[in-house]
């Protein structure tokens, strides 16, 4: 027999079968001695009381041997000599179409810019060594996208849930931990994601697809209003319909878009910094235990959020027990990112502090800082602006970039300001220990960001500290800067067949299109691009395989 339940447990309780079989017989009167295995099929932490509970939805096998597959398997066929369709970025919203393309009877050609998963991370690792970064292999371009080397988290608030099972499932398929398919808040973890992104190109391979590397995509080969393929840095052509799944960051595709009279549109970001606090000091918080968090409880989390004047204020991908990064994608910029390794066990937990910035925000060029690298004022609504309008927040991103890089001395030496310092407005005399490996540098944040951020941060905070005590506080470190939240640029697509709005055969695709924000959502909506490219060869039926 097997029954399920749904159980509200301590964590010492959850944290080990053995005590969970005894609480199985105290509460529900199952006899131990029939209980064979135990599952746990769902389970998040409840740290809103002084007592913290572990809520769990456990499958009990009662005298009967439980299945080995913890997954749901997807079949993939060789797809040699199948029309093929290219898909440009091998990050999740890529490599998920991929991977769909293959279920559907099609070939995927995956062309990267960047460099193998393994490769890549020699030129990380350059980044703090001798603050040069590589245009083409960093934290945002490569094999796996932004989110191979920045955490691997994979939760989304997607309301689609069958269709974030599947994505969970497939990452479990190619070597991913089955705790993903349980935990409320999943996570892979940066130093496993790699392995599961190789494996990911395996199959790809394996089935017939082809994934070209240090292969740029520089221009789409245009029919009248028809896409036919890609040219490339290698002088390589591809011939295909095209996925277009470039991410939030290859500003050079968005500008070749513009360029060339292709419609895309600006779209709303969020911009601020890193926040970085002791591990053990959001454990005390989170978890209402000057101990911090025992034996049982993991790194904890925290979510903020509030409005400012109109705009929002919240934190964003929170990393507990990880580190802050140098993401910047080219030279003179300096940005930061946050990640966590799998078992979330650095000194310290950061987050995203960001504002809500939206296009029609940057009217009026009077608030507009200057991008003084290219000496262009953001913003379009001066008679003597040539700037499209469609590129604005684009600007805005890599004037903070300029600026922030600047403060750094011209290095990847972040700019930083004690917490409370910051929120009354003082110089950091001195910084706290971080994790951020190219060092920090004490900075006026307050005083050289822009005032529609500092102020809303400032504020944004100040509300923070009164709902979590101990949270505003000395001890924590922001570091500049975070620009990097989403896509400054949405690429307009058409609502059904998911082609560009003018464009047949273009496909734009996930995080860089401005249609996900996260692994989960690229991945889905990389499945539903390839599901739309197949309708082309397919038709009425897009989904044969």
């Amino acid at each position: 027999m097997i029954q399920e339940y749904q159980l509200r447990v301590l964590p010492e309780v959850a944290a080990n079968e053995q005590r969970l079989k005894t609480y199985l017989n105290e509460e529900k009167g199952l006899n131990p001695r029939d209980i064979t295995a135990t599952r746990i099929l769902k389970r998040s932490i409840d740290a809103r009381q002084r007592t913290i509970f572990v809520n769990l939805t456990v499958r009990v096998y009662l005298n009967e041997t439980p299945d080995d597959d913890e997954y749901t398997r997807t079949i993939y066929n060789n797809v040699e000599g199948k029309p093929q369709v290219i898909v440009v970025g091998a990050g999740p919203g890529g490599l998920f179409a991929a991977l769909r393309l293959i279920e559907l009877g099609l070939r995927p050609v995956v062309v990267e810019r960047g460099k193998d998963v393994r490769e890549r991370k020699k030129d990380l690792a350059l980044i703090s060594r001798t603050h040069s970064v590589n245009p083409e292999s960093n934290y945002s371009f490569g094999e796996g996208g932004a989110g191979a080397y920045s955490d691997g988290k994979l939760y989304t608030r997607s309301k689609k849930r069958g269709n974030v099972d599947k994505i969970l499932n497939v990452f479990c398929q190619h070597g991913a931990s089955t705790s993903i398919l349980v935990d409320a808040h999943p996570h892979i973890g940066t130093d496993k994601l790699p392995r599961v992104i190789e494996n990911m190109r395996n199959t790809i391979i394996g089935c017939g697809g082809e994934v070209y590397f240090e292969t740029r995509m520089d221009a789409l080969i245009l029919e009248g209003d028809e896409v036919k393929g890609i040219e490339t840095n290698t002088g390589k052509t591809f011939l295909g319909p095209v996925i277009l799944a470039t991410g939030h960051s290859a500003r050079d595709v968005y500008r070749w878009l513009a360029a060339n009279g292709v419609e895309i549109e600006a779209k709303g970001i969020a911009v601020g910094v890193r926040l970085e606090h002791p591990s053990e000091l959001i454990d005390r918080i989170q978890y209402h235990n000057k101990n911090g968090r025992g034996k049982y409880l993991p790194a904890a989390e925290y979510s903020f959020v509030t409005q400012v004047e109109g705009r929002g204020v919240y934190s964003f991908c929170m990393c507990p027990g990880g580190f802050v990064v140098p993401a910047a994608s080219g030279p003179r910029q300096l940005v930061v990112n946050g990640m966590s390794p799998s078992n979330r066990g650095s000194r310290w937990s950061n987050s995203g502090m960001v504002v809500e910035i939206r296009p029609e925000d940057l009217e009026d060029k009077e608030q507009c800082p200057r991008h003084e690298s290219s000496s262009l004022l953001i913003g379009t609504s001066s008679a003597n602006s040539n700037l499209p309008a469609a590129l604005r927040m684009l600007y805005l991103q890599e004037s903070l970039e300029f600026a922030c890089w600047q403060q750094g001395n011209m290095r990847q030496t972040a700019p930083a300001q004690r917490m409370m310092d910051f929120t009354n407005k003082k110089l950091s005399y001195d910084l706290p220990e971080s994790s951020y490996a190219p060092g920090l540098i004490s900075s006026p944040l307050h005083f050289w960001m822009p005032p529609f951020l500092a102020e809303r941060l400032r504020k944004g905070f100040q509300q923070f500290g009164r709902q979590s005590r101990g949270f505003l506080t000395n001890e924590a470190v922001m570091i500049g800067m975070e620009t990097r939240t989403s896509a400054p640029v949405r690429i307009v697509r058409d609502r059904e067949t998911l082609q560009h709005v003018r464009l047949k055969g273009l496909f734009p695709c996930g995080e860089g299109a401005g249609y996900a924000g996260g692994i989960v959502s690229a991945g889905i909506d990389g499945e539903r691009c390839a599901e739309a490219a197949a309708a082309l060869f397919f038709p009425g039926n897009p989904h044969q395989s």
